[in-house]
């Protein structure tokens, strides 16, 4: 679901995540029609990123 967020509502995606200032740069950005793309691509990122960290945090919470 975050994934079609970040494809459709890229500055969205940034507050699901708990990123606001991220989240109030790509809405700027994406207010222009050519940085629709680049935000969209941030996002993605971004969103692929927190998936990693919460993967780590997951494996290195069952070691302790």
């Amino acid at each position: 679901m975050r994934l079609l967020i970040a494809l459709l509502l890229p500055w969205l995606t940034f507050f699901t995540i708990g990123r606001p200032w991220s989240g109030i740069i790509c809405l700027l950005l994406q207010l222009t029609l050519i940085g629709w793309i680049p935000a969209a691509i941030w996002a993605v990122y971004a969103l692929s990123q927190y998936k990693t960290d919460k993967k780590i945090e997951a494996a290195l919470g069952r070691r302790n």
